[in-house]
C-alpha cells in the first residue's frame, strides 16, 4: 500500500524534532504534526528552556553571585522590575529556539502540520487543523512525541487565580512576595530557588524525607542545607490538606499542612509531576496501550503495542529529560526503519538540575551501591578549595566521585555548585569509555577551572585507599 508518507510524527518537541530529522536525513519523507501555532513543545516553551533562561535572569537581576565580590556588599533591586521585564529574556530564548527547529525541519525537507492528531487506525491520522476544516494524512510508521503536562492533583483548587502549576507560573501578571510550592522534584525545586534568590519568601513542601530523592542522598543533603542558607523554608515529610483563602482576603492563601502548621501566601504552585498528553489520539484505534498518566508502553527499541507506532520522550515516561528525549527518537527511528546507525540510548546519562546552586550527576548513587554490596570508596573536593569557584563567587559546591576499591573504575560522578551541568560531562566521558580514578591523576586540567575539581577528589580518593591499607 501506498502511504503519504514514510513517517509521520505527532509532537514537535525534542524526541519529535529530532525523530523526523534522523528519518529525512536517511532520506524518508517526513510529515510532523503540531497542535500549537509553535513549534518546540514543553521544552522550549513552557518547561526546559523557559525555566533555566528564568534561573539566569534571577541571578543576573538578584546579583546574588556577585554580592561580597570585591569585599563590597552588593544587591541589586528587583522590586520595581515588572514581570514583563524580568520575562523578556525568557521570550527571547524561546523565540530563538522555535526558529531554530523550524530552520531545521526545513534544512531536512518535513513538512509541518499545524493541528490536533488523532488515529483512525494504526496508519492513518486525522489532524483538525489549527485554522480550521479537517486533513487526513498516512504513514508507513507513525511516531508519537506528544510530550506531557502538568498533572493536576484534584484536591488542588487550580481554579484560584492564585493558584498556579508550571505551565501557568510563567504568566505571572505580579511578582509574589510570598510563595509556597508542593513538590520537592526537579519542577518544584528549581521554581523554589529562582524565586527566593528574587527576595521572594517561599516555603517548599514536600511530602518525602528528602528533597529530590533520586539524588545521592549527600548531594540531595547539602541542596537542602544550600536552599534553607538561600532563605527558603523546606518543610519534609508533610502535605498540605486545604488550600483556601482567609477570610475576606481574596489576595492571599491559606495552606494547611497535615501537620497542621497553617502558611499565609500571596501565591502557590503546585509542582507535583507530570502526565502523558494522550488525550484526543484516539490510541485505541491503533492499537496503542497505555499505562499510569497515560504513559505509553514501548519496548528497548521504543515500539508500542502496535508494530508500525513507535513513541518516545516524555509521554513514555521516566527518564523525561530533553536530552534523553532526543536520543530516544532518534534511536526509534533507526530501529522503524532499520538504519545501521544508532541502535540504543546511553545506558548513562546525566542528570542537570537547575536549581541554585546547580546539581549534576552521572552513574550510580552511594545508596546504589551499598545494596549492591559493592566494595567501592569515595572521593571528594570543595569548591571552597578551588580558585575558579572563588572567582565565580561559588564557595559552597562540591565534587563526588565514586570508584570500585580494587580496580578504580568510576561507578558515579555527581557535583553540586555552579556550571556542574556543564563540567560534569568531563566525569560522564571518562565513566563511557571506562577509564579509571587514574585518568584525573595522570591529566592535566586548565588553571583555574572547576574541572580541577575532579583531580583534587581523586587524590582524596587515594588517600582514602591508602588509609585503609595503612590500617
Amino acid at each position: 500500500m501506498g502511504y503519504d508518507y514514510d513517517l509521520v510524527v505527532i509532537g514537535s518537541g525534542p524526541a519529535g524534532e529530532k525523530g523526523a530529522a534522523q528519518a529525512a536525513y536517511f532520506g524518508k519523507r517526513v510529515c510532523i504534526i503540531e497542535r500549537s501555532a509553535e513549534l518546540g513543545g514543553a521544552c522550549a516553551n513552557t518547561g526546559t528552556l523557559p525555566s533555566k533562561t528564568l534561573r539566569e535572569t534571577a541571578l543576573y537581576l538578584s546579583g546574588l553571585r556577585q554580592r561580597e565580590i570585591y569585599g563590597v556588599e552588593y544587591m541589586r533591586s528587583v522590586q520595581g522590575v515588572s514581570v514583563a521585564e524580568f520575562m523578556r529574556h525568557k521570550e527571547f530564548v524561546t523565540q530563538r529556539e522555535r526558529e531554530r527547529i523550524k530552520r531545521n525541519l526545513e534544512k531536512h525537507k518535513v513538512e509541518v502540520v499545524h493541528g490536533a492528531a488523532g488515529f483512525v487506525d494504526p496508519h492513518t491520522v486525522g489532524v483538525a487543523l489549527l485554522g480550521g476544516g479537517t486533513r487526513t494524512v498516512t504513514g508507513d510508521v507513525v511516531l508519537i512525541a506528544t510530550g506531557s503536562s502538568p498533572h493536576r492533583p484534584k484536591e488542588v483548587p487550580f481554579e484560584d487565580p492564585r493558584v498556579d502549576d508550571s505551565d501557568e507560573i510563567l504568566s505571572l501578571d505580579s511578582m509574589p512576595e510570598t510563595l509556597v510550592v508542593l513538590g520537592g522534584g526537579v519542577i518544584g525545586s528549581e521554581y523554589a530557588s529562582v524565586f527566593a534568590a528574587l527576595g521572594c519568601k517561599v516555603t517548599l513542601v514536600e511530602g518525602r524525607d528528602r528533597l529530590l530523592g533520586f539524588l545521592d542522598f549527600e548531594l540531595s543533603d547539602r541542596l537542602t542545607d544550600a536552599f534553607r542558607k538561600l532563605g527558603i523554608d523546606v518543610v519534609l515529610s508533610d502535605q498540605a490538606v486545604k488550600i483556601e483563602h482567609p477570610e475576606g482576603d481574596a489576595l492571599h492563601l491559606r495552606t494547611t499542612l497535615k501537620s497542621g502548621r497553617v502558611i499565609i501566601s500571596d501565591r502557590l504552585l503546585s509542582a507535583a509531576g507530570r502526565g502523558s498528553n494522550i488525550a484526543g489520539l484516539n490510541l485505541a484505534a491503533a492499537g496503542v496501550e497505555t499505562a499510569e498518566r497515560g504513559k505509553i508502553k514501548v519496548s528497548e527499541s521504543f515500539q508500542t503495542t502496535s508494530p508500525r507506532i513507535y513513541a518516545a520522550g516524555d509521554v513514555i515516561g521516566f527518564p523525561a529529560l530533553a536530552s534523553t528525549s532526543m536520543e530516544q527518537g532518534r534511536v526509534a527511528m533507526c530501529h522503524a526503519f532499520d538504519f545501521k546507525y544508532k541502535t540504543r540510548v546511553a545506558a548513562t546519562f546525566p542528570y542537570g538540575l537547575y536549581t541554585i546552586p546547580e546539581v549534576s550527576s552521572v552513574g550510580q548513587t552511594e545508596e546504589e551501591l551499598k545494596k549492591a554490596g559493592v566494595d567501592y570508596e569515595v572521593g571528594r573536593a570543595s569548591y571552597v578549595d578551588n580558585a575558579r569557584a572563588q572567582i565565580v563567587n561559588d564557595p559552597h559546591g562540591m565534587v563526588k566521585l565514586l570508584f570500585d576499591a580494587t580496580t578504580r573504575k568510576l561507578y558515579g560522578i555527581h557535583v553540586l555548585g555552579e556550571r556542574s551541568t556543564e563540567f560534569v560531562h568531563v566525569g560522564q566521558a571518562v565513566m563511557a569509555l571506562g577509564g579509571t580514578l587514574d585518568y584525573f591523576i595522570d591529566n592535566v586540567f586548565n588553571y583555574p577551572t572547576l574541572s580541577e575539581l575532579f583531580k583534587y577528589a581523586a587524590y582524596d580518593g587515594l588517600g582514602r585507599l591508602a588509609r585503609r591499607t595503612s590500617t
